[in-house]
């Protein structure tokens, strides 16, 4: 039995080269676009993350005590409340962080989200974590000037 060698053609030679070329091509396409997306939500997340940060610290930051600021002594957090206060706009959320107090004058609030992904699952990647952070510092103003 002899075994022919046919010379292929430049048109079989190429055959299905550009189905090859299209999959690759189309599966590349799909993961761009599922990073783009899934970063934009990871973005969008931590900018909630942080809005509601800022909020929970504005909150927390009204929570003054009232004998000290009645007499006109200065604006001081009251510790237990203003911790309440950050610790319900959070629940109210759907965030979990913490609130502390600095110095009877500034409450630091910080968040955690999660941000679950639409195409990154498709390589492994099923979420992201974010965190945001805000402060609220108390000040006393007379006149429109703080003292």
């Amino acid at each position: 039995m002899e075994t022919q060698l046919r010379r292929l053609t430049r048109g079989e030679r190429e055959r299905g080269s550009v189905s090859l070329w299209l999959a690759t091509s189309g599966l590349v396409m799909i993961v761009l676009v599922g990073l783009a997306v899934d970063l934009s939500g990871q973005v969008y997340a931590q900018q909630h993350a942080r809005d509601v940060a800022r909020q929970a610290a504005r909150a927390a930051g009204q929570q003054l005590q009232g004998p000290i600021a009645v007499r006109g002594d200065g604006a001081f957090a009251d510790p237990y409340a203003a911790q309440q206060a950050a610790q319900t706009y959070l629940a109210g959320s759907g965030l979990t962080g913490s609130a502390t107090i600095i110095n009877g004058q500034t409450v630091r609030v910080d968040t955690t989200d999660s941000y679950q992904t639409k195409f990154l699952s498709i390589i492994g990647i099923t979420g992201f974590t974010v965190h945001g952070e805000a402060d609220s510092r108390i000040t006393r103003s007379v006149g429109g000037v703080e003292q």
